[in-house]
């Protein structure tokens, strides 16, 4: 190996999209292939106010060790830094599971983002989203545009650097 970490296979993060529907006590069953990724010091999740998006994020403890990692790296004072404590460290909620696999979302964040009845649930790699599940749809299309565009960039950018090794 070259000193790169090996990037984790498709069972060792969360993946995909899921349509879940809320209960009248705001539970949701949180996918089972995600249950199995949140290794930590309790049974369950953290979930808090995205910093990206109008949605909850959530995570495991790989999550909270991301972006502990990524405020610690940051000067104590820094302001930056401490927007990311109040939203990250002053948001967090955590969320255990019940016996049927479910959490049960905190009144204050179902209304921030107003997730009522249907949400959408997307996988991140070390993380997922909870979205209401129209505010996804059109998330979702404009992340498309971003990603053509990216990668468009990006191809760009590799051709010209190939032809001026080449020249």
């Amino acid at each position: 190996m070259n000193g790169c970490l090996k990037p984790a296979g498709p069972k060792d993060v969360f993946l995909s999209t899921f349509d879940k529907q809320l209960d009248a006590k705001r539970r949701i069953v949180v996918p089972a292939e995600f249950r199995a990724l949140t290794s930590g010091p309790f049974d369950g999740v953290i979930c808090f106010p995205s910093i990206e998006g109008d949605c909850i994020e959530g995570g495991g403890q790989a999550l909270f060790e991301r972006y502990d990692y990524l405020i610690e790296e940051l000067e104590f004072g820094d302001p930056v830094r401490t927007a990311l404590e109040t939203t990250f460290y002053g948001g967090i909620h955590r969320l255990g599971f019940d016996t049927a696999g479910r959490i049960t979302l905190p009144e204050t964040l179902c209304d921030s983002f107003g997730l009522t009845d249907w949400v959408t649930v997307v996988g991140l790699k070390d993380r997922f989203q909870i979205w209401p599940r129209e505010a996804f749809q059109a998330h979702r299309a404009a992340q498309r545009d971003i990603a053509r565009q990216g990668l468009a960039d990006l191809r760009l950018a590799q051709r010209a650097a190939r032809l001026g090794a080449a020249g």
